[in-house]
Protein backbone atom coordinates (compact mmCIF):
# COMPACT_ATOMS: atom_id res chain seq x y z
CA UNK A 1 0.00 0.00 0.00
CA UNK A 2 1.28 3.44 -0.91
CA UNK A 3 2.56 5.23 2.20
CA UNK A 4 0.58 8.41 1.42
CA UNK A 5 -2.65 6.43 1.14
CA UNK A 6 -1.82 4.50 4.31
CA UNK A 7 -1.16 7.68 6.28
CA UNK A 8 -4.28 9.36 4.91
CA UNK A 9 -6.41 6.31 5.73
CA UNK A 10 -5.12 6.19 9.30
CA UNK A 11 -5.79 9.91 9.76
CA UNK A 12 -9.25 9.44 8.28
CA UNK A 13 -10.01 6.78 10.89
CA UNK A 14 -8.53 8.82 13.76
CA UNK A 15 -9.75 12.37 13.17
CA UNK A 16 -11.77 14.32 14.08
CA UNK A 17 -13.21 11.42 16.07
CA UNK A 18 -12.02 7.80 15.98
CA UNK A 19 -14.11 5.30 14.06
CA UNK A 20 -16.70 5.64 11.32
CA UNK A 21 -19.94 4.53 12.94
CA UNK A 22 -21.83 6.02 15.85
CA UNK A 23 -24.91 4.93 17.71
CA UNK A 24 -27.49 7.59 18.40
CA UNK A 25 -30.91 7.13 19.94
CA UNK A 26 -33.97 7.28 17.71
CA UNK A 27 -36.15 8.23 20.66
CA UNK A 28 -35.99 11.12 23.11
CA UNK A 29 -34.19 10.01 26.28
CA UNK A 30 -34.56 13.06 28.48
CA UNK A 31 -35.74 11.64 31.79
CA UNK A 32 -36.00 8.51 33.93
CA UNK A 33 -39.35 7.49 32.42
CA UNK A 34 -37.93 7.60 28.89
CA UNK A 35 -34.98 5.45 29.97
CA UNK A 36 -37.31 2.99 31.71
CA UNK A 37 -39.41 2.64 28.55
CA UNK A 38 -36.35 2.20 26.34
CA UNK A 39 -34.40 -0.14 28.60
CA UNK A 40 -35.41 -2.04 31.72
CA UNK A 41 -38.24 -2.73 32.38
CA UNK A 42 -39.77 -1.35 29.16
CA UNK A 43 -37.70 -3.37 26.71
CA UNK A 44 -39.27 -6.54 28.14
CA UNK A 45 -42.62 -5.57 26.58
CA UNK A 46 -40.99 -5.40 23.14
CA UNK A 47 -39.17 -8.71 23.73
CA UNK A 48 -42.40 -10.43 24.82
CA UNK A 49 -44.25 -9.09 21.77
CA UNK A 50 -41.51 -10.40 19.46
CA UNK A 51 -41.60 -13.84 21.13
CA UNK A 52 -45.37 -13.95 20.54
CA UNK A 53 -45.06 -12.68 16.95
CA UNK A 54 -41.54 -12.64 15.44
CA UNK A 55 -42.75 -10.43 12.57
CA UNK A 56 -42.97 -7.57 15.07
CA UNK A 57 -39.16 -7.46 15.21
CA UNK A 58 -39.18 -5.24 12.12
CA UNK A 59 -41.62 -2.86 13.79
CA UNK A 60 -40.11 -2.80 17.29
CA UNK A 61 -36.36 -2.97 16.61
CA UNK A 62 -33.71 -1.73 14.20
CA UNK A 63 -34.15 -4.92 12.18
CA UNK A 64 -35.17 -3.94 8.64
CA UNK A 65 -34.90 -0.28 9.65
CA UNK A 66 -31.22 0.46 9.08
Amino acid sequence: MDELIRAAALDYHRYPRPGKISVTPTKVLSNQRDLSLAYSPGVAAACDAIVEDPAQAAELTARSNL
